[in-house]
């Protein structure tokens, strides 16, 4: 048992053993000492005790330059990760500093499905010794959350705009035109264009610190919802669709300032007439890069909007469209102009080059030497502006999408619609101007009059009322008691077509329908005949709000949405709308320009329609709709010409028969197939395949079928052909990839 050493206790154990040795003296001196303890008589002490220290109350001084030494001992111990069994490096080096070694790409580059963009170029053993491992170029490689969701074409889209923008393609010149069809994915192509752009480079650090997105205002929001989409939460960017002045100026003054390798909102999204009255705070400084979309809005050189965008400080500059030739080829070299200045040198230059010697060689009545020559300045043009031009058409979507079944219907007038109409031919005197050679304001008004006329008599009403030219005592041909307040379908050949179209659609299936017009009074007939039919529907134009565009689009596309018609203004939303929750479009008036009706027909055919398509053209039978019918394909043949270098499309009508606009052709069943003389038609019925030593390259090419009522086979149009149909063409999408007989 151990006993304390404490001197009180050896004291009392001391003074105990004296009165023991005095009570037994004789046992006391027989016990044995201890072998413990010295002859000296210490205790025993253990070793592993040590000596306690003498406390005194003076403190133990240290010079100064001892407390220095050791203060800077405490404060230079290395830094510890406070991780419980931190197993990482550790070094001297302070927090912050590159660690030194060799660049490597941001993604790998030989993941399975990775999609490079640049590969530095092989380099020999001996080169790579000599190589300074700090400016070595790595690989581009586009972030597999968007690599793995592209298409085929999509990547091949993504490394052209890439190539281009970065001056691979042509050197010096950093722009291009992403010209593909509606609906093959021209926004994804260019976010991953901007993403990449914006994170990488082959020298290790992103190109560009910022980028701008200008689009349609109806087109704001969607942009900011594809980001969104696509990168999910990756980047944040700054949509700017409404607001006072001041604060817009506020927002963009900011984004302008950001600086650095991680702005904090990279990628503005602003529409056009929003960037022309604030362009210049967006002049100030520099932007990476510019991405125009619906870029044709820019076919005018002279307007303020094109002008503030081209003085912008960006090189790099990419235009969407699905149709860069609307009109004319001026317009064209506008948009390669904005892209890529002095490709193809100035207006002026261009014009005597190439447009002037393409075009005569087009005409139905050029002469041989006309057309050849024609033809080599088309090639030529072809070759430099395909350097910056990628185009692929919607040939592509057969193995994504539905089929798609387009019909061109020709609607007979009514009888009232035929006496309006040539009362009006009689007594108007732009007819005769025209005859001339002459277009006048008088004119123009006249052609606006007589499309008002084919869509309704009821849209000319109040003319006839008031008696104006051409319609002076018109109003006595009106039914007795004719009122405007409601719609009677019977008085309009195409109405009547319509009508029927809603009505067995609505009967025999749960289909969806877009109506679209130029005109906002066209959309007014629309609404009547809907509450009078009692169907549910939404109208989208100038005057809806953009925030409010966005949320009845969406609630349209909802499986669950109760709406059955959407209808669409051409000029206010035929761009970029994604209806895909319709799978019927009717197109009720045509315009002279066919990239509207192109894109206004584009709205239910696209990503994510499941349906088979049906688009209905409606065209009054032998009047001015035919004739704008008939150009749209003579600029849409010199559009294929340029852009989809399509060498077998016939040429169309002599410039001389766009006179016939104001005639009326009562005895025909079609006036444009009667023009193109089509070949594949026997006594008016198709016959497949083409008689033998026939002409297969017909005006009618790009339509499969030309059929009266024995030919037709949408069940649809079978009901309204007794009412008012006397012809269609029609079109199936990829017959041939999808094997429809």
């Amino acid at each position: 048992q151990r006993r304390s050493l404490a001197p009180s206790q050896l004291a009392k154990r001391k003074a105990g053993d004296e009165e023991e040795e005095e009570r037994h003296p004789a046992t006391t001196r027989k016990r044995q000492k201890p072998a413990s303890e010295t002859e000296s008589g210490e205790c025993y002490r253990s070793p592993f005790r040590k000596p306690l220290a003498q406390l005194t109350n003076r403190p133990h001084c240290l010079d100064s330059s001892q407390h220095e030494a050791f203060i800077r001992s405490i404060l230079s111990k290395p830094f510890k990760v406070p991780i419980p069994n931190y197993k990482g490096p550790l070094g001297l080096r302070a927090l912050g500093i590159k660690r030194a070694g060799l660049r490597s790409p941001l993604h790998d580059p030989f993941e399975e499905g990775a999609l490079v963009l640049y590969e530095p170029p092989l380099l020999s053993a001996h080169d790579q010794l000599k190589i300074d491992k700090d400016k070595a170029p790595v690989h581009v490689v586009v972030d597999p959350v968007l690599s793995r969701v592209l298409r085929p074409h999509q990547r091949e889209g993504v490394k052209f705009l890439w190539d281009c923008v970065t001056s691979r393609r042509i050197p010096g010149s950093h722009g291009c035109i992403m010209a593909d069809e509606m609906g093959l994915g021209k926004t994804l192509q260019c976010i991953t264009l901007m993403w990449t752009l914006l994170r990488q480079s082959p020298d290790c650090k992103p190109e560009i610190e910022k980028a701008m997105v200008v689009s349609p205002s109806s087109l704001v929001r969607n942009w900011y919802n594809e980001v969104e989409k696509w990168l999910g939460g990756r980047i944040q960017p700054l949509a700017i669709d409404g607001g006072s002045k001041e604060e817009i100026d506020r927002k963009l003054v900011g984004f302008m300032n950001q600086r650095g390798l991680r702005v904090p909102s990279p990628i503005l999204i602003i529409s056009y007439e929003t960037f022309r009255l604030h362009a210049e705070a967006l002049q100030k400084g520099s932007v990476g890069l510019v991405i125009c979309d619906e870029g044709h809005r820019l076919k005018n050189s002279e307007n303020q909007t094109y002008q503030a965008l081209n003085s912008l400080n960006t090189p790099r500059r990419v235009l969407i469209s699905g149709t860069p030739i609307q009109n004319d080829l001026l317009e064209y070299f506008s948009l390669v102009h904005f892209v890529n200045s002095g490709i193809l040198g100035t207006a002026q230059e261009f014009k005597r080059h190439f447009e002037i010697p393409i075009l005569k060689g087009r005409d139905a009545d050029a002469s041989e030497a006309e057309r050849h020559k024609g033809e080599e300045r088309l090639k030529e043009l072809i070759s430099i502006v395909n350097r910056c031009l990628i185009r692929r058409t919607s040939d592509i979507l057969s193995k994504y999408l539905p089929v798609k079944i387009e019909q061109v219907v020709c609607c007979r007038l009514t009888p009232l619609q035929a006496e309006l109409y040539k009362n009006f031919l009689k007594q108007a005197k732009p007819v005769e101007e025209l005859k001339e050679g002459k277009i006048s304001v008088s004119s123009l008004s006249s052609i606006t009059s007589l499309k008002k006329l084919c869509n309704h008599p009821a849209l000319i009403h109040d003319k006839c009322v008031e008696e104006e030219e051409g319609f002076m005592g018109a109003l006595d041909l009106f039914p007795a008691g004719y009122s405007t307040k409601s719609v009677e379908p019977q008085l309009s050949g195409k109405m009547l077509v319509l009508d029927y179209i809603l009505a067995v659609t609505k009967s025999t299936s749960n289909d969806k329908v877009v109506l679209v017009s130029n005109y906002t009074q066209t959309l007014d007939l629309f609404e009547k005949l809907c509450r009078n039919r009692r169907y549910l529907y939404v109208r989208l134009d100038g005057t809806m709000s953009i925030k409010k565009r966005a949320k009845i689009v969406e609630r349209f596309n909802s499986p669950s949405s109760p709406e059955f018609i959407f209808m669409l203004s051409s000029k206010a939303g035929g761009c970029g709308l994604n209806l895909i929750g319709a799978n019927r479009l009717v197109m009720f008036d045509p315009d002279w320009n066919p990239a509207n009706d192109e894109q206004a027909m584009a709205r239910v055919w696209r990503d994510g329609q499941k349906k088979t398509c049906y688009i209905y053209r409606l065209l009054s039978t032998g009047t001015i709709e035919e004739k704008i019918f008939q150009r749209q394909t003579h600029k849409k043949a010199l559009s294929s010409c340029v852009v989809d270098e399509e060498q077998d499309v016939e040429r169309h009508f002599s410039l001389g028969e766009l006179k016939e606009l104001f005639t009326l052709n009562e005895t025909t069943t079609s006036d444009t197939h009667d023009k193109i003389k089509c070949r594949r038609c026997v006594n008016g019925h198709q016959v497949r395949p083409p008689p033998e030593g026939s002409d297969c390259t017909s005006d009618l090419s790009q339509w499969n079928h030309c059929a009266d009522k024995r030919g037709l086979q949408d069940s649809v149009l079978k009901a309204a052909w007794e009412a008012a149909v006397t012809f269609t063409f029609h079109h199936h999408s990829h017959e041939e990839q999808r094997g429809i007989p």
